[in-house]
């Protein structure tokens, strides 16, 4: 029997780390998941293809990584370059944050996935009426936007 999508060793991969969500990866999953960011549907810790993504807005075409200090040496560097590159094949926009990204600006992370959401799809679609009207704040303080986020200083 042929199967598709991911096989068992990824899902019970994908559940354990569900189970051993980082502080920040916590953080963030509070305030995006059950469609609590205007209405869009999040899933963490989500397998695409030979990846396992912190969080993913399927509809949207959005990944949203949350990364620790590892991911900043020049090995973890090239391997997220790649995995990044494979995402981006698949049609997938995808969103780095540092770990004090998401602990000390998390609005900022916040309207940063709004941002590219929008900018990507909803524009099309309607999803987020409203999206760019103002609001809270005034975007100071933003983790970046989301065409630089990807970038990393050294």
């Amino acid at each position: 029997m042929m199967t598709t999508g991911p096989g068992d060793k990824a899902r019970a991969n994908a559940r354990r780390l569900r189970t051993a969500m980082t502080d920040a990866e916590k953080h963030l999953w509070r305030e995006i998941r059950a469609h609590r960011l205007a209405g869009l549907g999040f899933r963490r810790q989500h397998p695409v293809g030979p990846y396992i993504l912190d969080f993913v807005c399927l509809s949207g075409r959005l990944v949203v990584e949350v990364d620790g200090g590892q991911h900043y040496a020049p090995a973890g560097m090239a391997r997220d370059g790649r995995r990044d590159a494979y995402l981006r094949s698949q049609g997938f926009r995808v969103l780095r944050f540092s770990n004090l990204d998401v602990l000390g600006n998390l609005q900022g992370v916040l309207e940063t996935i709004l941002e590219a959401v929008a900018r990507d799809h909803c524009n099309a679609t309607g999803l987020i009426p409203g999206a760019g009207e103002g609001g809270e704040g005034d975007g100071t303080g933003r983790a970046g936007s989301p065409d630089d986020v990807t970038d990393r200083e050294p």
